[in-house]
């Protein structure tokens, strides 16, 4: 086969996949440019990547080629969900030992994006760079200026006509008069390298089209209070209603919340059900798990009688939408055995060799109030098909946000169809997977369309661990697609950090979730610092609300001010309201963590005191350009937005002391003077 031959052989295959050879393999071919390594995407681009609307994304790749001091440009393009070209924005090297490149790009709605990198030779750089080399050696460039208008003569021809005039003078200006140094000026006019820019060769690599689901900014920015509404309005025998509850709502907004999330406020069944502290014997007047859904009244699409009518609710999804705040409702995919779907679809449970359904259990965990799905069945469509409905119905009154119940003890490729299937109807439908499991879970359900998570945040309490954690969770390849929410407690979990120290640790867990993450979340009784457990040892809460009606005494001195001052904070930085900005900066102390965000000009440093129960103080060395500021900036301002106390700092190195009985946290607004 002759050059021309091949030529022709090679042409038939422009995807630059070579035919499969004899043993049926394919080569790849890859152009002049190598393009790898692209971030962000999501296991080679199954997945797409997260991002909400207008978010600012790195994306960095690996770019070289053959040659020696050859000169390779970049450039990412951006394609919006309605098919128009959103944007393209050109690639920088930030490393050129390793060839890495990087750019940053802003996705501004919601929506499916795709992204593709193309890189090329960069001729006239590479020319302009070898021909100054000879230059400045005193080597006769005659040649090399002819090249060159040659060379702009050429690239001309990509470039409309009514636009090539830079280049028309440019190529003049090499072939006139002149000394060398003179006539090779011509060509460095920074008009010629911009049009060629705007007009890059049709000869470019291009990586294949990556995903990016881009949602509303709640997915990744807000602060979340868990209530339950039976309690609101309850005595120790009787239910709260969701009008009652309602009457809670200012005081939810006043500590600055944005989302109100309600366990399941559905009908609870009676059989096996649970008593106070989880007992198998339950008084008359006890009224159950509200996870143990369904019963007379209905199943996973109604309201318990005693919360009040579906009117009810949707007054109460009005008045937290009146507020600023929007509703998260509880979505459990388990029933209790009296759930109207056991009669009315036995084959959607697990059925025992005695004939009996299983019941839900996690050794040494039982739970005899509740039966799991089998989604395994032969039937397995059709419940598939109900699930949906159900999530349908609540979006119908209002609701758009879920937080998911055990979503790791359900099928994965189960809610890789539901997600996708309700997102592709509403997308701005924002769903929190409670998968308290391991990162394998925890990852995959992210990537196939939970929009946030839980996270370990509840058991990472020493400097090394919160170091460790935050560092994986913002600067690893999941920061591509997984979003964390810190809760600081839920009903199932008190943690010991909590029960040992009083208000002080109170404060310090919040201060920490509402800095660190973007998304936080508190359960109800947090700020009245409650930490009673069931007995020593265990993470159960005594009397929990889980199984009784738990009326509050809201009058009484509580944490709601702190709360308060820390959501109020959280709005007017935006810093705050990103993920991956975050950097540590070193403190002398092991007990002190000291950590920075900042997103343009705003800057907030956090300084936190971890142990609750002695005063500290140390040195802290800050990195100074994670603030904005340069190393030999001098003084600069700090303010502490939790107390509006000020100082004047001087340098990188600083000096603090923080005493938990009193502010065991500075969160300062960091100011050039």
């Amino acid at each position: 086969m002759d050059a021309r031959e091949l030529c022709r052989f090679i042409a038939k295959f422009p995807s630059r996949a070579m035919p499969p050879a004899p043993d049926g393999s394919v080569q790849v071919v890859i152009g002049r440019v190598v393009i790898e390594g692209i971030r962000p995407q999501v296991d080679c681009g199954q997945w797409p990547a997260r991002a909400v609307a207008g978010e600012s994304v790195p994306v960095q790749a690996t770019i070289f080629r053959d040659g020696h001091n050859v000169v390779v440009a970049a450039a990412v393009r951006l394609t919006g969900p309605d098919d128009r070209q959103g944007q393209r924005g050109r690639m920088t090297e930030t490393n050129p030992g390793l060839h890495l490149w990087e750019a940053e790009v802003t996705l501004p709605r919601t929506g499916m994006w795709t992204l593709v990198i193309e890189a090329w030779t960069d001729e006239l750089a590479t020319w302009l760079d070898g021909t100054g080399r000879k230059l400045d050696a005193g080597r006769d460039v005659e040649l090399e200026l002819e090249e060159g208008a040659q060379l702009l003569e050429r690239e001309a021809a990509r470039v409309p006509p009514a636009r090539r005039g830079p280049l028309v003078e440019a190529v003049g200006g090499l072939r006139g008069e002149g000394d060398p140094a003179t006539r090779l000026a011509a060509a460095t006019d920074r008009a010629v390298a911009e049009l060629l820019d705007a007009y890059p060769p049709r000869g470019r690599t291009r990586s294949r089209r990556l995903r990016i689901w881009v949602d509303r900014p709640r997915a990744l920015y807000g602060a979340w209070y868990e209530l339950f509404p039976r309690s609101e309005g309850a005595t120790e025998t009787t239910s709260g209603t969701l009008r009652q509850a309602a009457e809670r709502l200012p005081a939810i907004a006043a500590m600055g919340f944005d989302v109100v999330y309600l366990p399941p406020i559905h009908p609870i069944g009676a059989t096996n059900r649970k008593g106070r502290n989880n007992t198998l014997h339950p008084g008359p007047d006890d009224p159950g798990s509200p996870w143990a859904i369904g019963g007379d009244a209905g199943g996973h699409d109604a309201v318990h009688p005693d919360l009040g009518t579906i009117d009810d609710f949707d007054a109460f999804v009005g008045r937290t939408r009146a507020l600023g705040m929007e509703v998260a409702l509880d979505y459990a995919l388990q029933c209790s055995p009296d759930h109207p779907w056991v009669k009315e679809h036995p084959e959607w449970f697990r059925l025992r060799p005695d004939g009996s359904i299983a019941h839900a259990e996690n050794p040494p965990k039982v739970y005899e109030d509740i039966v799991p799905f089998d989604f395994d069945s032969p039937e397995a469509p059709a419940l598939y098909g109900a699930c949906k409905r159900v999530l349908d119905h609540w979006i119908a009154h209002g609701v758009r946000v879920f937080r998911v119940d055990n979503p790791h003890t359900k099928p994965v490729r189960f809610w890789e169809w539901l997600l996708a299937a309700v997102k592709s109807e509403h997308a701005d439908v924002v769903f929190l997977a409670e998968a308290f499991s391991s990162p394998p879970m925890m990852r995959v359900l992210a990537k196939v369309g939970f929009t946030q998570s839980y996270t370990y945040f509840t058991w990472r309490n020493t400097k090394d661990q919160l170091e460790q954690y935050l560092t994986e969770l913002t600067t690893s390849d999941s920061a591509d697609y997984f979003r964390p929410n810190f809760f600081v407690n839920t009903p199932d979990i008190l943690s010991q950090y909590l029960q040992d120290a009083g208000p002080p640790a109170f404060k310090v867990r919040a201060a920490l979730a509402a800095t660190m993450a973007p998304s936080w979340g508190m359960y109800s009784g947090f700020e009245l610092c409650e930490n009673q457990p069931r007995e020593p040892g265990t993470e159960d809460y005594l009397d929990s609300e889980k199984y009784q009606y738990r009326p509050r005494d809201w009058s009484a001195s509580s944490l709601a001010p702190y709360v308060a001052r820390l959501n109020q904070t959280r709005r007017a930085h935006p810093a705050l309201h990103w993920l991956r900005n975050l950097r540590f900066h070193l403190v002398d102390s092991p007990d002190i963590i000291a950590f920075s965000k900042r997103h343009g000009d705003d800057a907030v440093l956090v300084v936190c005191n971890l142990d609750t129960h002695n005063a500290r103080d140390s040195m802290v060395h800050l990195w100074m350009p994670a603030l904005g500021l340069d190393w030999e900036a001098g003084s600069f301002e700090v303010r502490d937005e939790l107390t509006g106390q000020s100082w004047t700092w001087h340098g990188p190195s600083n000096y603090v002391r923080l005493d938990p009985e009193r502010e065991p946290a500075h969160v300062l607004h960091v100011r050039p003077r």
